[in-house]
């Protein structure tokens, strides 16, 4: 019996020791996150302060996404014996000088996917890979600080196909106007004075008009988050069936060195370019009376991020 007594104190005064070190291990794990989130607080205060100077500022970030895929007599398939594959990139890149009382703003946005599905059994079929996503933009915005927050400015941003049929259509905007930065991960740009050039070739139908154009800009990077969104609107003064949008967006997370993943995504509206695609197959459609349908595209993957 009194083995048995020894043995029970025994078990509980480990479990009794077991618990206050779990407790004091938590109590101790909980200082180091304290302390470790304090320093961070104190870094990012640092950082802030370094991207306050004067000078340049250059970073650049990349996702790369893609799969491949192969079938063998599946049955179940329309085409048993394929191989599937589809690969894309995109890449958003600045360099922004900024000093005392002007800056000058430079950005870049690439986007391109590629697919392919070859069906083995079809010797018409192509394997080879087909250009799915082809997205390309430039933008150049200069500004002399007329206040601590807006400037006045002049604004070049081009945008067109890389791969295919570069410049055909190419949208290049020139204006000039304000430009306001609330913060400095934010700009936004109105410039009520702006013509938006088109270039095409062959049977296709664009025009150029003067209008105004509208740009926000949002970069940010905390942590190992990465954050860039850019919307660019056009207003036609000559009416809505030449405005046009573009908005594109890219997240990305770092967790080891430069790798991550990333998730881009865009949207655009553009009726002049809706029309020059239907009017090959739909005799009767009007620049008026076309669909104007919402254009997108999205890219999920490995990010590399380079500063």
């Amino acid at each position: 019996m009194k083995k048995l007594l020894l043995i029970i104190c025994v078990v509980f005064g480990l479990n009794s020791v077991t618990s206050q070190t779990k407790e004091e291990l938590k109590a101790l794990q909980k200082e180091k996150n304290d302390s470790i989130a304090v320093l961070q607080g104190k870094a990012d205060a640092i950082q802030g302060q370094i991207d306050a100077l004067p000078g340049w500022r250059i970073k650049a970030t990349g996702t790369i996404g893609g799969s491949i895929s192969g079938f063998n007599n599946w049955y179940s398939k329309d085409a048993p014996n394929s191989s599937v594959g589809n690969f894309g990139i995109n890449l958003n890149a600045y360099a922004d000088l900024i000093e005392e009382k002007y800056f000058w703003k430079n950005s870049t946005n690439i986007n391109i996917g590629w697919v392919k599905f070859d069906d083995e059994d079809d010797p018409t079929d192509s394997d080879a890979y087909e250009v799915a996503t082809d997205v390309f933009s430039l933008s150049s915005l200069y500004g002399y600080k007329v206040a601590k927050n807006f400037a006045v400015s002049a604004l070049m941003e081009y945008r067109s196909t890389l791969i295919q049929n570069f410049n055909d259509p190419g949208f290049l905007d020139i204006g000039v106007g304000g430009t306001w930065t609330p913060l400095p991960e934010l700009t936004v740009v109105i410039h009520p004075a702006n013509y938006n050039f088109v270039f095409s070739s062959g049977d296709a139908e664009y025009d150029s008009s003067f209008g105004a154009k509208v740009v926000a800009d949002y970069t940010r990077s905390f942590g190992g988050l990465n954050l860039k969104s850019n919307l660019s609107v056009f207003m036609s003064y000559e009416g809505s069936d030449y405005s046009n949008y573009t908005w594109t967006n890219s997240f990305s997370y770092t967790f080891w060195k430069s790798l991550g993943v990333g998730f881009d995504f865009g949207l655009r509206k553009n009726k002049q370019e809706a029309f020059n695609y239907y009017r090959d197959v739909d005799p009767d459609v009007t620049l008026g009376n076309v669909d104007n349908d919402l254009q997108s595209y999205w890219l999920i993957g490995l990010n590399i991020t380079l500063d």
